[in-house]
């Protein structure tokens, strides 16, 4: 669900002379009242968010009371929502008005030639423009904040005994075999995990996107780890399979996405006693940004809902509805899963393409040989 991967890894885009003239150019020299009655006219915008569809429409509502503009949220893929907006940046006016994605995914094109700059919004100093090393420049803010870390069943584990390196995993792996589980595919809880395990075990260097034959043979010694215990823990389907395992008592400790597992607990669809937290050898965190496509057919309406999205009272919301970490000095982010100390153990994610050579080696390595 969380921080995608896409096949854009080294796009060169030369989109300066395909893009026409956008209408949007001259929202910078327009006043916010001017800008939100700009909005009111234009009466609607679309919002290509690849996640959570069907709950960010009942969230839109007070959006849409409040300006009056009519929201759209299409069902779509993240892939597929990246392939369109790339598709269409030569047309000179496409479909999408705001345009969602992993903050760190926004790093792997030029947001200068594909988005609008967002000067128009008001001042904020506690919106969040760079997240993890990855900057915005200005065209991308962030609105989302996830976290993985490892759920865990208290009936099962104290928080005194929570294992907090990657030698007291493996103990634990050994002392209740069969009760630790995570996945390799469909999310990115598992695969944050097993990559910081290797990270911490093995001394690589993550934020190096370099491949080369050497880092890949240093990895192997984070490899054996789980090559020497592959009895020991259980390899799920999924994000979800994991937490439902968990929840159903099969399963003692799983990683998960914090969001995501909140989520699920707000909504009575695991059990409400789950814990979570952020061990100290690090998992990975980060969050998803929205950007204003130069081509949006609506453009001061785009502008009018991220300033929404990204201000303190719907930060706030997010986190007491979805779990969310607040992209926003000045939400409140009491409902957070974990302390605020804990968030002092986010890892950004690896660097590509090592990252992706690196989950491949792994799997070939050390899951299909399981």
């Amino acid at each position: 669900m969380k921080m995608l991967l896409t096949s854009i890894t080294a796009l060169t885009i030369g989109a300066g002379a395909a893009l026409a003239e956008s209408p949007a150019t001259d929202l910078s020299k327009m006043s916010w009242d001017d800008i939100v009655a700009q909005a009111q006219e234009e009466g609607e915008v679309s919002w290509y968010v690849w996640y959570f569809q069907d709950r960010f429409r009942p969230v839109v509502e007070a959006f849409e009371a409040e300006y009056g503009i009519e929201v759209t949220i299409p069902e779509g893929t993240g892939q597929g929502n990246a392939d369109k907006m790339l598709a269409e940046r030569g047309r000179d006016v496409g479909d999408i008005d705001v345009f969602a994605w992993g903050f760190n995914d926004f790093d792997t094109v030029d947001v200068t030639e594909l988005f609008l700059p967002l000067d128009m919004l008001p001042e904020d100093e506690g919106r969040v423009g760079e997240l993890l090393g990855v900057d915005g420049k200005g065209h991308v803010v962030a609105y989302w904040g996830n976290q993985t870390g490892i759920a865990y069943d208290p009936a099962h584990v104290d928080e005194a005994d929570l294992p907090q390196t990657a030698d007291e995993i493996a103990a634990f792996w050994a002392e209740n075999p069969g009760k630790f589980g995570f996945n390799y595919e469909k999310g990115g809880s598992g695969p944050s995990f097993f990559q910081n395990m290797i990270r911490v075990t093995a001394d690589l260097d993550m934020a190096d996107g370099e491949v080369s034959d050497a880092r890949l043979t240093a990895a192997e010694k984070g490899f054996a780890l789980f090559q020497e215990q592959a009895d020991d823990f259980v390899v799920t389907a999924s994000n979800v399979d994991s937490i439902t395992r968990l929840s159903d008592g099969e399963l003692w400790m799983v990683p998960a996405w914090e969001d995501h597992l909140a989520g699920l607990q707000n909504n009575g669809e695991v059990r409400g006693d789950i814990k979570f937290y952020i061990p100290e050898f690090g998992m990975n965190g980060g969050g998803n940004g929205v950007a204003i496509p130069v081509n949006a057919p609506n453009p001061a309406a785009a502008a009018v809902l991220i300033h929404w999205l990204t201000s303190a009272d719907v930060q706030t919301m997010f986190n007491q509805t979805f779990g969310t970490a607040p992209m926003h000095a000045e939400a409140d982010d009491s409902a957070a899963l974990v302390p605020n100390a804990q968030r002092a153990n986010q890892t950004a994610w690896g660097a590509q393409p090592f990252r992706g050579e690196l989950e491949k080696a792994f799997i070939e390595q050390v899951i299909l040989e399981r």
